[in-house]
């Protein structure tokens, strides 16, 4: 079931607000493998000013997470000084199957313009067994240009998205 109205799914930088929401997200048992809840993350961003929480909010509702990094971890996947890394994405396991997923990652790219104007490139690493999320990161429009890296959990295909 795939949702087509952009004005139901939006993308924000954390704010309090959404911490209560937060705190009660859930992964399934794959996303659990390979990302990690939204507070934790949160708290990475804390630590690290080139580190930016970004909620998806679904009817304006807390339904998924990411950390949008232009600092120092953007070296180990890529040296393009404007390319700016995804990190920890993942979609709360209650919204999933709602196309939640492909349409946040495509709005990404209007998103990081208007915030991150001197970025041309998005870029990720998903470990080599997590076919699903290639699958989706595919559907949304980053490329694999065979680009690998080992990573904690394994092998890590690094995708990209051009700015245009």
């Amino acid at each position: 079931m795939d949702i087509h109205n952009k004005e139901t799914i939006t993308l924000d930088f954390y704010k309090k607000d959404y911490y209560t929401k937060l705190s009660e997200y859930e992964l399934s048992e794959e996303q659990s493998v390979y990302a990690s809840l939204p507070l934790k993350g949160i708290s990475e961003c804390e630590k690290d000013p080139g580190k930016y929480p970004i909620v998806i909010l679904y009817h304006r509702e807390p339904a998924g997470f990411l950390i949008l990094d232009e600092g120092e971890g953007v070296r180990a996947y890529s040296t393009n000084k404007d390319a700016i890394l995804i990190r920890s994405y993942s979609v709360n396991k209650e919204f999933q199957g709602k196309g939640i997923a492909i349409e946040s990652l495509r709005m990404l790219d209007s998103f990081v313009k208007k915030h991150f104007p001197s970025k041309k490139e998005i870029i990720l690493a998903v470990n080599h067994k997590n076919i699903v999320a290639q699958h989706v990161y595919k559907r949304s429009g980053f490329i694999d240009k065979g680009m690998r890296v080992m990573g904690k959990k394994g092998e890590l295909l690094v995708f990209h998205k051009s700015l245009k």
